[in-house]
């Protein structure tokens, strides 16, 4: 089985999630930029942050047998602090490179007009530099704040088949699979979906513009959930094809349309002495 794990934030996981993904079917991911928890001050700290998941974070996840990508964007929770919207001014040098394969994360934490004018503004910069964009959608008014995140989308111009709407679930998933926008959904232990939830969407929508993800971060969550859905799946009635169709060939679509995703023989001879005698592995947590 192999997985492609399509929203990750691998900087706050440690050595042993990435053996243990890899161990899971996990092959490749993608890192979008978040909130780190503490307030960032400053634009030059954005500049830093963004370097390590264009440099450190693929050569961490590569000891592993792992092909790393990232979006890149301002997130709406720091869109609402002046100091950070210069970083909006940096991006572009940011979505010329060849390991940026999407515009995000974007889109709403608590619905502001700051947040407002960042989205659409990252949403220009989406048809400007021909990249998807991965939007969040918020986690308070969840079915209010998708709704407005769609007529924003709709505004911007931006072919929606290039624009993924995340964190959805049984509430928020009709209006965006009547969108023509991808839909995507969260794996978590306690909040947003189950894999069980999941699976139960899937019967109802199909596996069609559909990306499953586990979100992974500092928080209470599991990277290993991507493979949790695809056991629910199987254990469910779903054939091979479309767990394949879901956890890999339907990431690689969305994301392939940066025209950067590279994935053709990243197998496991790569991955030639993994976990043995490299120096990421010996540092173990």
């Amino acid at each position: 089985m192999r997985i492609f794990d399509p929203h990750i934030h691998m900087t706050s996981r440690t050595t042993d999630d990435y053996k243990a993904m890899h161990a899971a079917g996990v092959r490749a991911l993608v890192e979008p930029a978040f909130w780190l928890g503490q307030p960032r001050t400053h634009p030059a700290s954005f500049t830093d942050y963004f370097d390590s998941l264009l440099g450190w974070e693929p050569y961490r996840a590569a000891q592993f047998g792992i092909r790393h990508y990232c979006t890149i964007g301002l997130n709406p929770k720091e869109a609402n602090d002046p100091r950070c919207l210069p970083v909006l001014d940096l991006l572009p040098r940011y979505l010329a490179k060849d390991g940026v394969v999407a515009v995000g994360e974007i889109g709403y934490d608590t619905v502001t007009d700051a947040e407002e004018l960042a989205f659409a503004r990252q949403l220009e910069l989406a048809v400007e530099h021909g990249l998807p964009a991965l939007v969040h959608t918020p986690h308070r008014d969840k079915a209010g704040g998708t709704r407005r995140s769609l007529d924003v989308v709709r505004a911007s111009g931006i072919d929606p088949a290039l624009v993924v709407l995340d964190h959805l679930n049984e509430i928020t998933v009709g209006e965006v699979a009547d969108s023509g926008c991808w839909m995507g959904f969260s794996i978590y232990p306690d909040t947003k979906m189950t894999a069980e939830r999941m699976v139960a969407v899937l019967k109802r929508f199909g596996t069609e513009r559909v990306l499953v993800n586990s979100a992974a971060d500092w928080g209470h969550s599991d990277p290993l959930l991507t493979r949790a859905t695809a056991d629910a799946m199987l254990a469910a009635g779903f054939d091979e094809d479309d767990v394949d169709r879901v956890l890999w060939r339907n990431p690689v679509s969305f994301y392939g349309q940066s025209g950067r995703l590279d994935l053709d023989g990243y197998n496991e001879t790569q991955a030639a002495g993994l976990f043995a005698g490299n120096s990421v592995a010996r540092g173990g947590s």
